[in-house]
């Protein structure tokens, strides 16, 4: 039976960055096998109108009535995503930093049934990071943070802080989303509940490119980071 594959953009003020992901959605054939679930969570900026320019049988527009938090946003799709009888999924953000041309490589991976996710690393060629314009506090930052994860989970990430993951939603759907943070730290909690399950999480080297960098909301991810290795673990 062919699996049901669905892309999902998560959006917050993301303007017309939104219409250049799908100006590069209409350079890939594939996608024409994809559905497509956009769901933003209710920018306050010119968003809304750049997505109803977006015309396609095989996208549905959401639009939240309130802000979520990036984790709710996700936990959202994710749930429509099973409601929906999708087998994958994969995210997308709609500020663009993640290329939408890994997604077919992301859903191939996601074949084997034991993997129960497949992420995009940007330090797995640690030199693409930086050419991608990534801030050195943020590079030492994630080689530090994931360092950490490493030694107390007994893994060998790359990178555990990247916002590109693929899902096996057969996997995924045995996870109380319940339990997880709506905030930031969704996507490193989600981690650490598919290892708990013992499942598998595959990596494949990505290119991103860097835009606006916001200091502040990094240190306070990094505390919640630390604090979650030991109280998730």
């Amino acid at each position: 039976m062919k699996k049901k594959k669905l892309v999902f953009i998560i959006t917050y003020k993301a303007s017309k960055k939104i219409q250049d992901i799908f100006n590069k959605i209409s350079k890939l054939n594939e996608f024409k096998n994809y559905d497509i679930y956009i769901s933003d969570d209710n920018s306050p900026d010119d968003t809304v109108l750049y997505l109803k320019n977006i015309e396609n049988k095989n996208i549905k527009i959401s639009l939240n009535k309130k802000n979520l938090g990036y984790g709710g946003n996700i936990k959202k799709c994710i749930r429509y995503a099973i409601k929906k009888k999708y087998s994958q999924a994969v995210m997308i953000h709609g500020d663009d930093q993640y290329h939408v041309k890994y997604v077919k490589k992301l859903f191939k991976i996601l074949n084997n049934n034991n993997i129960a996710a497949a992420t995009g690393s940007r330090m797995k060629i640690k030199k693409n990071a930086l050419k991608g314009k990534m801030p050195i506090y943020k590079f030492i930052g994630n080689l530090v943070l994931t360092y950490m994860f490493n030694l107390v989970f007994k893994t060998s990430f790359t990178d555990c802080h990247t916002g590109l993951w693929a899902y096996n939603l057969n996997k995924i759907k045995k996870i109380n989303l319940n339990e997880i943070d709506s905030g930031y730290n969704f996507d490193s909690q989600l981690r650490i509940k598919i290892l708990s399950q013992k499942f598998k999480i595959k990596e494949i080297s990505i290119q991103t490119f860097y835009r606006d960098e916001h200091s502040s909301y990094h240190i306070n991810y990094s505390k919640n980071f630390f604090k979650e290795l030991f109280i998730y673990r």
